[in-house]
């Protein structure tokens, strides 16, 4: 899979993401982080909640459930979770986005 990532944002701090397969690189400031996050197998991300984020889906495809309500997305689409809304996923291989959290720790340091 070629890499999406330009070198500017690879070097980037690594997040600690504890989930086989995912790998993201957080720009971060005082309130909010981003995040570049790029999939290499598939993963399933267990259901939990934290406060709101914005993602857009630069390519590949996840299957998001939000409060119960599942869907698809890929490249081009982006969603919204609200805070506190409980959410799991399946992420395929080769998926890569951009995500904005509303809270500036949401992903320590690797």
């Amino acid at each position: 899979m070629p890499e999406l990532f330009p070198e500017m944002i690879r070097a980037l701090p690594e997040a600690d993401i504890p989930i086989d397969g995912l790998k993201g690189y957080i720009l971060q400031s005082d309130n909010h982080q981003i995040l570049f996050m790029k999939c290499d197998e598939d993963a399933e991300v267990p259901e939990h909640s934290h406060e709101s984020h914005w993602s857009v889906v630069m390519e590949g495809k996840i299957n998001l459930t939000i409060d119960g309500v599942k869907q698809s997305y890929t490249k081009g689409d982006c969603f919204f979770i609200p805070k506190g809304a409980k959410h799991s996923a399946k992420i395929y291989a080769g998926y890569t986005d951009i995500t904005f959290f509303n809270e500036k720790d949401r992903y320590k340091l690797k």
